[in-house]
């Protein structure tokens, strides 16, 4: 685990502690309360992740990973930016179609086989120093100080794929 990234989370974050902590799927909980669920594509390349999120999935320093970035909407309400790290050695077997989801939720595939397993949740309140805090304020007309987010590893047959989720202000507009 990076040392910016936690595994409790601070009282701060009460109105968005539900959401955080909900081990389930999240786009499954979104559509159970929107009926214009839509995950909107962003990018989806070969590059290197991040330091902290190369340790999460035992990647080399200069090893590529397939990095995706969506938003999941309600209507024209951003709720979710999503960020995920599929190293390239993931991407066979069973899991060799999610380098084509496109704009389907990642979560639905990865929810979808009960042999997927999910390391413990890490928790980080991201601020304007935070490149995906950046990432997903890009579509916020007031961007608030700071965002929370979450992330954690799913594995299927030992091969992780990465997945973080950053939090925005409309979810809260969402009932519990």
């Amino acid at each position: 685990m990076h040392p910016s990234w936690q595994q409790r989370l601070s009282e701060s974050c009460a109105r968005y502690r539900p959401w955080l902590l909900d081990r389930g799927s999240l786009t499954r909980r979104i559509q159970a309360r929107c009926a214009a669920f839509s995950v909107r594509h962003v990018q989806q390349h070969y590059g290197v992740a991040l330091p902290s999120e190369r340790h999460m999935v035992a990647l080399k320093r200069h090893s590529r990973a397939l990095l995706r970035d969506v938003f999941l909407y309600c209507g024209e309400t951003p709720l979710i930016f999503a960020h995920s790290v599929l190293p390239a050695t993931s991407l066979h077997g069973t899991w060799q179609s999610l380098g084509r989801l496109g704009s389907k939720p990642l979560g639905a595939a990865l929810f979808a086989n009960p042999r997927v397993q999910r390391t413990p949740l890490h928790f980080k309140k991201l601020n304007r120093r935070d490149a995906l805090y950046r990432r997903a304020c890009t579509v916020l007309p007031n961007p608030p100080a700071s965002l929370w987010a979450r992330r954690s590893v799913f594995y299927l047959e030992g091969r992780p794929i990465l997945v973080t989720e950053v939090f925005l202000p409309g979810i809260l507009e969402l009932s519990q």
